[in-house]
């Protein structure tokens, strides 16, 4: 039972980050204020919503469920790698940039 309530809870709120990072996405006016919808919102309405999963296969299943640790892992490394390098692609290309920058 209350394995059932926590798993509900979680739900819950990850459902809700994640439904406020996707109304930050559609609604922000350009693409740099856009990134924090997804970035930061939604990572945390996905782990929420991972955590849940945890619980409740954990509680149901014959083990601690790894599945979901794994899935976190990757969320938590690329959504930042991505939201950077779109930022960095949005600044070189608001500044007209030829690509002439020491990177490259």
């Amino acid at each position: 039972m209350i394995a059932d309530i926590v798993v509900s809870i979680l739900v819950l709120v990850g459902a809700v980050f994640a439904l406020l990072g996707s109304i930050g996405l559609a609604r922000f006016p350009d693409l740099l204020t856009r990134l924090h919808g997804p970035s930061k919102a939604t990572t945390l309405g996905i782990g929420g919503l991972l955590l849940a999963s945890i619980v409740f296969f954990s509680t149901r299943g014959e083990g601690l469920s790894l599945h979901e640790l794994l899935i976190t892992l990757f969320v938590a490394i690329t959504t930042p790698v991505s939201a950077q390098l779109i930022a960095m692609v949005a600044r070189r290309t608001a500044r007209g940039g030829s690509g002439s920058s020491p990177r490259n």
